[in-house]
C-alpha cells in the first residue's frame, strides 16, 4: 500500500520515485538520484516543470540537492533539497557536480562577488545572507573564491550559527520585500522568512507553514519573543509579548506591527482567526 504522499516531501510521481521509497509508493521506476551543488546564487524551485510557474521554494548557493531526474532537453532537474527536504523542479544551469565543499557562508543581507580584490570594480553578481562558498584564500581584505571572484572578508564566516537570537535577525530583515515563494534576504514570503531566520542561528524546520506548526509547543501562557503565530497558511514571529514580524502582502515586505493590528485584518481576510501559537523548544 502506498505512504500518504505530500509531494513537497516525498520525491515520488508516477513514473519515477527515490529508490529508498521502493515498497511504499508505486511508480514506474525507482533511482539513487545524485547530489550537486546550487552554483546559482539564489536557484528558483517550481512544483511543475513549467518555467513560468510561480515559485515554490528557493535554494541558496552551496546547499545540496539531490536530483532524481535531470532533462538537458528541458533543462531542468527534478529532486529534493537535502537541507529542508523540500521537492520541486530547479534549472539545471544553476546546479554543478563535484564542486567543492563550501567553508564560509555570507553573514550579511547581501554582498557581492569582485573580478578582483577591489571594490572599485565592477560586481559580477550578489550573494544573499547564508550563501555558502568554497574559498582558497585572502588577499587585500578580500576572501578569494574557489569558483572566481572575491567576497569582502568582513562580509564571510566559517559555516555556523550567525547569532544565537533568531529574532535579531528576524529584525534585521524588517523593509526586505515580500516574494511569494522566496527564501533569501531578497525576498521572502512568511514561512521563507520564519525558516530564514532560524537557519541563520542554525535551525532547520520545514518550509511551509502549515508544516512549520509541527515545530514548538503549544502555547498555554502568555507570547514572549520568539514565539510563532499561525493563521491559515500564514505564520509570523513574535518581536514581543505584543508585537509581531512576518513578511506579508498586505505591506508586501517584512512587517512589524501589533499582532492585535494583524489579527483584526487577518480575521476579515482569507487566513481567518489564529490557528496555533508555539514556542520553539532549545
Amino acid at each position: 500500500m502506498d505512504m500518504t504522499i505530500d509531494p513537497r516531501l516525498v520525491p515520488a510521481r508516477p513514473d519515477l520515485a527515490a529508490a529508498h521509497l521502493k515498497g511504499s509508493v508505486a511508480a514506474e521506476r525507482f533511482t539513487e538520484g545524485r547530489s550537486l551543488t546550487v552554483a546559482a546564487p539564489v536557484l528558483d524551485m517550481t512544483s511543475t516543470p513549467d518555467r513560468d510557474a510561480g515559485l515554490s521554494n528557493q535554494l541558496l548557493m552551496g546547499e545540496r540537492f539531490l536530483a532524481y531526474e535531470e532533462d538537458a532537453e528541458a533543462g531542468l532537474a527534478w529532486g529534493q533539497a537535502e537541507a529542508d527536504g523540500y521537492v520541486g523542479y530547479v534549472s539545471l544551469a544553476g546546479l554543478e557536480a563535484d564542486a567543492p565543499e563550501p567553508d564560509m557562508h555570507v553573514t550579511v543581507l547581501s554582498t557581492y562577488i569582485y573580478p578582483e580584490p577591489n571594490m572599485k570594480t565592477r560586481p559580477l553578481e550578489a550573494l544573499p545572507m547564508l550563501a555558502r562558498v568554497a574559498t582558497v584564500g585572502h588577499e587585500a581584505g578580500f576572501v578569494a573564491l574557489a569558483s572566481g571572484g572575491y567576497c569582502p572578508a568582513q562580509h564571510l564566516a566559517p559555516i555556523g550559527p550567525l547569532a544565537g537570537d533568531f529574532v535579531g535577525v528576524a529584525e534585521q530583515m524588517l523593509g526586505r520585500p515580500y516574494l511569494w515563494g522566496g527564501r533569501s534576504a531578497e525576498g521572502v514570503d512568511c514561512s521563507g522568512f520564519v525558516q530564514l531566520a532560524l537557519a541563520a542561528v542554525g535551525r532547520m524546520i520545514l518550509r511551509d507553514a502549515d508544516l512549520q506548526q509541527s515545530a514548538g509547543v503549544e502555547l498555554n501562557e502568555p507570547l514572549a519573543r520568539g514565539d510563532l503565530v499561525f493563521w491559515d497558511g500564514h505564520v509570523g514571529i513574535m518581536q514581543d509579548d505584543e508585537t509581531l514580524l512576518h513578511a506579508n502582502a498586505h505591506h508586501m515586505a517584512v512587517a512589524s506591527e501589533p499582532l492585535a493590528d494583524a489579527e483584526a485584518r487577518i480575521l476579515k481576510a482569507e487566513f481567518g482567526p489564529i490557528l496555533s501559537r508555539r514556542r520553539l523548544l532549545p
